[in-house]
């Protein structure tokens, strides 16, 4: 479940990602940051790796290679990106 807000320059997502999910990896020649809003998420920002709980923020620079993992429970997150 995904509702998003696109402006001119800036893309407003708030995501459920389910149990057990994981992006492995990517990256985009964009800024992105969000907020956990439910639930607990592994991402990984470059080698560094942190486990993410509700009301606890991220940021990803342009280009560096980002990915995550969710554990038992569903999570949301309210995420911010730039537009390329």
């Amino acid at each position: 479940m995904s509702k998003a807000e696109i402006g001119e320059n800036l893309t407003m997502v708030c995501m459920e990602i389910g149990p057990g999910k994981e992006d492995t990896g990517h990256e985009h020649p964009f800024d992105q940051c969000g907020v956990v809003l439910t639930g607990q998420i592994e991402m990984f920002i470059g080698n560094e790796r942190n486990t993410l709980n509700s009301n606890e923020s991220y940021f990803i620079p342009a280009g560096k290679r980002h990915g995550w993992k969710t554990f038992n429970e569903p999570v949301r997150l309210l995420d911010v990106s730039g537009k390329h």
